[in-house]
């Protein structure tokens, strides 16, 4: 009881144990089951009210049974259409509801989608297509424009445990995904379409922002002016982004707090600055008030032109509580303003706490706040007693233990997702985000508002300079040596013990918080006890890899060129690249062979070779179906295989196999396009004795 105050500070992580409850279930509930327990909790805990820890009980019950609700909720309003196979190429009709710009082409993502000569076709809420063309076509948002293109469903998982792009894309009612065939032709402009909604505007006016900041600044200088101020990074060289993320300056080109929160807050000082030097104003109005709410509906502003991903509606709500909070005479920044914009943003949108956003961005703040809510009386005090050269050094010291924190806080969702550690990322901080801070987002505010007076030059021509001096930082320290470590994927229960073990540390007052220490402990040795697959195929056949006991990874030719298959398969290894050894490795047209601890692997791509595999090979994996017995094999892993189990992940220890699939664990799902049941992989008992 001595830390009752901070019970409440409990609530978001009951809500997200709920959520996470929801999408760990291998199939969908009845929709009844979550208003069914949050009303049978609700009932059981009002009549038990005085019961105290009864009470405390059902309550946190019935926290974790309104998150299970949200999730099961929500993912009931945005259910729609998925395509079950591969169409086309197909004359495809539909309006343009946004328009990404990417390093080599465009991405668009049409609504209200026709196929010609397919009338009763179930069309998705939203087709995403890339267009790759040598000229662009001139579009825009509300066209209605028709093109050929390849259909394809959303795809899940490309190794067991890796991000699956299907539930994401359930979650952004994205139905079909695919490419571009033919140049889309405008058969109706957005004039005429009548495609005048606000959110359209929206669009209309961020996607020419966009272009004209990378016209007015060239190169990636102009890009990246693009992301800040629009969202959109797609036209970022994909060396400078790698240069960012090496370096650890990625979460600068991403809209988050940092950006939402420097705009308010230049808006909010200058604002304030500004009124005060009208001593009328000054002594009888509360101009703290008003520059706070000015700075509100700034945010606003640039949370709208930027996007309003569920990342920056995020930090609008958290922003908005702290300005709330100003205007209330309240503590602007506390755990108990985080923890009601947790709950906001967990209610609203569940499925965020999946996204590396969500994790990163609220551990990053929770780390923040419980230091400096220790440290902040006292750093007061040192402020208020020093000179200038003392507030200097303390600034400095206040950046370097901000970036020390958050690293620190966000490093185990980081290794999580993308399996990579910024090793000098303090110093490249330390350089970048006061710079970021002090003189790129305050250019960028003053251009948004020279904007209508055809004046931005003014502002982003510094801004561009600024830009400019980031990004040699970024492949500066890219280039160190030893700039990035590089660690095998781990389960997300080691994750979930090392969050755990941080709330733990973070949330509680007492002494009792440091058995987090040893979760989050804990939570590091199952994370390095992991136990990475061997080999890899994905749920095509096309692709097959292994990882050899030193470390280096073998990719089946033709995939040893770039591949998002490949790619996502070396980061879970912790390898920064393919090799090649015809020692180990042999391939020809019809297929591959490997041999692996004395062992024998066949990778089959044409029906050809199977005859031949299936008498020297002690693993035989498929492209095609094997419908005869193979006598050499202790295991037959084909097409229909992979087409019920999705992408293999095949561990071979101690002469046994076991075999893992992508689609395992994901069950019956609405995300998951349940296959027809699952037959076992098969294998030979006797061998397997032997």
């Amino acid at each position: 009881m001595a830390e009752r105050e901070r019970w409440p500070l409990w609530l978001p992580v009951l809500l997200a144990a709920g959520i996470a409850l929801y999408f760990s279930l291998p199939n969908e509930p009845a929709w009844y089951v979550g208003p069914a327990a949050a009303g049978a909790l609700a009932c059981a805990a009002w009549a038990l009210r005085r019961h105290g820890y009864v009470l405390l009980a059902l309550l946190a019950l019935l926290a974790l049974a309104l998150g299970f609700w949200a999730a099961q909720d929500r993912s009931a309003r945005v259910a729609g259409p998925i395509i079950a196979k591969k169409l086309g190429p197909v004359s495809l009709m539909g309006t343009i509801a946004k328009i990404e710009t990417r390093p080599h082409g465009l991405r668009i993502s049409l609504r209200d989608n026709e196929i010609a000569n397919r009338p009763n076709w179930r069309a998705p809420r939203l087709v995403r297509i890339t267009l790759r063309f040598k000229e662009q076509p001139i579009i825009g948002v509300g066209d209605r424009v028709q093109l050929r293109a390849v259909l394809m469903p959303p795809a899940g998982p490309a190794a067991p445990g890796a991000y699956d792009f299907a539930r994401a894309a359930w979650f952004k009612e994205i139905g079909a995904v695919g490419y571009g065939v033919s140049r889309p032709q405008v058969i109706r402009a957005a004039a005429r379409n009548g495609f005048t909604t606000f959110s359209a505007r929206i669009g209309v006016w961020r996607h020419a922002l966009a272009n004209h900041l990378r016209a007015t600044l060239p190169g990636e200088v102009g890009a990246v002016a693009a992301a800040l101020m629009t969202g959109d990074r797609g036209a970022i060289p994909e060396a400078s982004l790698q240069a960012m993320r090496d370096a650890g300056l990625a979460h600068l080109l991403a809209i988050s707090g940092l950006h939402v929160g420097l705009i308010a807050g230049w808006l909010f000082f200058v604002l304030r600055f500004l009124l005060a030097l009208v001593p009328a104003l000054a002594l009888r109005a509360p101009i703290k008030k008003w520059a706070a709410a000015i700075a509100l509906i700034g945010a606003f502003a640039y949370m709208l032109l930027t996007g309003g991903t569920v990342p920056t509606q995020r930090a609008f709500l958290m922003l908005a509580l702290v300005m709330l909070a100003v205007m209330l005479d309240r503590v602007a920044i506390s755990f108990r303003l985080l923890a009601w914009a947790a709950v906001a943003v967990l209610l609203w949108a569940p499925e965020s706490l999946l996204s590396v956003s969500f994790q990163m961005s609220f551990a990053a703040v929770v780390g923040l706040t419980a230091i400096y809510e220790g440290l902040g009386p006292v750093m007061v005090r040192w402020r208020a007693d020093g000179g200038r050269a003392k507030r200097l050094w303390l600034y400095v010291g206040a950046v370097l233990l901000t970036t020390l924190v958050a690293s620190i806080a966000t490093s185990p969702n980081a290794l999580f997702h993308f399996n990579r550690v910024a090793m000098y990322g303090l110093a490249a901080n330390l350089l970048a985000v006061p710079l970021t801070a002090l003189w790129v987002m305050p250019c960028a505010l003053a251009a948004f508002l020279l904007l209508p007076f055809g004046w931005e030059q003014l502002a982003l021509v510094p801004m561009g300079y600024a830009i400019q001096f980031i990004l040699a930082v970024a492949h500066t320290v890219a280039g160190w040596p030893g700039a990035v470590t590089l660690v095998p994927a781990f389960s997300i229960f080691a994750l979930a013990v090392m969050t755990l073990g941080g709330l733990w540390l973070c949330l509680w007052r007492g002494r009792w918080r440091y058995g987090g220490l040893l979760a989050m402990a804990f939570g590091v040795a199952l994370a390095m006890m992991g136990n990475p697959p061997d080999i890899l195929i994905d749920g095509r056949g096309k692709a097959m890899a292994a990882r050899l006991p030193d470390g280096r990874v073998l990719v089946a030719a033709p995939y040893r060129r770039k591949n998002i298959v490949l790619s996502t398969w070396l980061r879970r290894w912790g390898a920064d690249k393919s090799v090649s050894d015809d020692r180990i490795m042999r391939c020809d047209r019809l297929g591959c062979t490997l041999e692996h601890e004395g062992s024998s692997v066949g990778f089959v791509r044409d029906a050809r070779a199977l005859e031949d595999d299936c008498r020297i090979a002690d693993l035989v994996l498929s492209a095609v179906p094997v419908r005869f017995h193979c006598p050499s094999a202790e295991m037959v892993i084909d097409r229909f295989d992979l087409w019920r189990r999705g992408a293999i992940a095949v561990r071979w220890r101690d002469g046994v196999i076991s075999v893992e699939g992508a689609n395992d664990d994901r069950g019956n799902r609405p995300w998951s396009r349940p296959k027809a049941r699952s037959k076992k992989i098969r294998s030979d008992p006797q061998k397997k004795s032997n």
